[in-house]
């Protein structure tokens, strides 16, 4: 299998060693506007089966000119670039799968459904943790029940280690994270889609240790498309993001103070964006180059089975690789990213078309992928 993968940034760098874990993959081309170094975990596997390739995404004809030389692509861009790198695998006749994180561009992608069911290929966005990773065990749980009335989904990267006040550390981006905090969630109530606000209705969730309890919170992006699918169908869905306790109402007071506004104010005759401010002075004090993370993880379905109230429910805490120095933020999002890209070279995502990963992939195969790796997704009723 010749494998492209697009952006050399911490997701694709994962999802770039993991591919090259499987000897099957002959080539793996990972491809970024800039190389400046490969992280230490890559370098051991620097070699012919390792190309990394300068390329501008923006540049549509060298995009398809490298597409055409692979089996499956895996974007790990920003998800701004999703729709039009779609349109390229779909016109060079690649298998495509992306981290996604934007509902309206999902169902943008989706329109190139029949173009490529024509050309023989899958389109997969969201292929994350959140979303992807939740909505497949979210799916697999509502395949084993004969009636549904709520499916909650609980995710969170987080230290190892927390340090006040805020007791977190960056496991992906800022921006992307106050975004998530700032904007309006889509969940399902009575059956009916409605929008919540972010940072609101916190719960304590119980984990086992090294997580112990974490408060959840609503955040936008983790059900995806599935808050359509299932308006109408299933009473409850919902997704909410955990973090140590005392975090969400110490964020939600930031963002009263206007702290998280994109609007620009005026300073000492100075126009500047109070979040690009935040940004720039507490994203280095989140910064923990040595600090070590976990990734709790929980999808709880309910509903009835033979005629008796029944639940699935799938746990999974991940940590840090201490012998690769790979996060568990990297395990889960990039990992997930690679098993997807090869589950459909492999032709195990089916039948040719744009599918979210509810909709096409696999639960059984995916998570014995996942517990190949280490990533133990723990099922109970």
């Amino acid at each position: 299998m010749r494998m492209l993968v697009l952006g050399a940034g911490l997701q694709g760098s994962a999802c770039a060693y993991d591919l090259l874990q499987n000897p099957e993959v002959t080539q793996v081309r990972l491809a970024d506007l800039h190389f400046d170094h490969l992280p230490a975990f890559l370098k051991p596997l620097s070699g012919p089966r390792l190309l990394p390739t300068t390329l501008d995404v923006r540049d549509r004809e060298a995009v398809l000119a490298l597409m055409r030389e692979s089996d499956a692509v895996m974007s790990a861009i920003p998800y701004y670039f999703n729709l039009q790198l779609a349109e390229c695998a779909v016109e060079a006749g690649v298998h495509f799968c992306d981290l996604g994180g934007n509902t309206e561009i999902v169902f943008q992608q989706k329109a190139l459904a029949d173009r490529a069911a024509a050309k023989g290929i899958t389109v997969v966005p969201d292929c994350g943790v959140a979303p992807g990773m939740v909505n497949i065990l979210a799916q697999y749980g509502i395949s084993q029940l004969d009636a549904v009335d709520s499916v909650r989904i609980y995710v969170g990267g987080l230290p190892q280690s927390p340090e006040p006040p805020l007791n977190y550390q960056i496991v992906y981006s800022l921006e992307g994270v106050l975004d998530y905090y700032t904007t309006l969630s889509w969940v399902v109530r009575d059956g009916k889609r409605v929008h919540v606000t972010a940072l609101s209705e916190r719960e304590i969730v119980e984990f086992d240790k090294p997580a112990g309890s974490l408060e959840a919170f609503h955040t936008a992006g983790g059900l995806s498309t599935m808050a359509f699918r299932y308006e109408g169908q299933i009473p409850t869905m919902e997704y909410k993001t955990l973090r140590y306790p005392g975090h969400a109402e110490m964020m939600e007071n930031i963002r009263a103070l206007g702290l998280l506004d994109l609007e620009p104010v005026d300073v000492k005759g100075v126009k500047v964006v109070p979040r690009d401010v935040f940004v720039s002075v507490v994203g280095p004090k989140l910064t923990k180059p040595q600090g070590k993370d976990l990734l709790a993880l929980r999808v709880t379905v309910t509903g009835m089975k033979d005629g008796a109230p029944a639940k699935r429910q799938f746990d999974l805490i991940d940590k840090f690789d201490e012998k690769n120095g790979i996060s568990a933020m990297m395990r889960t999002t990039g990992y997930s990213l690679s098993i997807t890209g090869q589950m459909q070279a492999r032709g195990q995502v089916r039948p040719p078309g744009v599918w979210t990963p509810d909709e096409c992939m696999p639960a059984p195969e995916y998570i014995a992928e996942l517990r190949a790796r280490g990533i133990e997704v723990r099922e109970s009723q």
